[in-house]
């Protein structure tokens, strides 16, 4: 990047990138959550919350947890004045663009709707579940600096 257009180039410091990041899984996850309960209810079928949780803490124990550790692990690593935009790799951010393209693909065809909010409830719980590790980063960041 030439020396003029630095100054438009968004850098934060790690610790922006740790709360941006646990911010980002939290409020998906609340989000997904929400909307899978609306589902839910609307089809009389709260009762498929539970099965969702289930679900969502196996998605966050066995692949999330691993992936929000490496993503830590990453931020970290960076030098003050990064851009905002690495708060995720190039990779990551393709996944999640897949990943919403797929939510909206499947939120327009007649799948059933209670699948669809257990599907909600799982992959929100799991974010919200597996941000813990952004938060606790975050909050150890800030502790270590005052």
């Amino acid at each position: 990047m030439g020396k003029g257009l630095r100054r438009f180039k968004p850098g934060v410091a790690p610790k922006v990138h740790l709360a941006c990041t646990a911010s980002l899984w939290t409020v998906v996850g609340v989000l997904l959550f929400y909307r899978g309960i609306i589902y839910l209810a609307d089809a009389d079928m709260l009762w498929l919350a539970l099965p969702g949780i289930i679900l969502g803490s196996l998605k966050s124990r066995i692949v999330l947890d691993r992936s929000a550790t490496k993503g830590v692990e990453r931020i970290k690593r960076f030098d003050d004045n990064t851009c905002i935009g690495a708060v995720y790799s190039w990779k990551t951010w393709l996944l999640v663009l897949a990943m919403m393209s797929m939510g909206f693909w499947l939120r327009n065809r007649s799948v059933f709707a209670p699948a669809i909010g257990t599907i909600c409830i799982a992959v929100g719980w799991s974010l919200l579940f597996s941000s813990r590790h952004a938060w606790s980063a975050w909050y150890s960041w800030e502790n270590k600096s005052h």
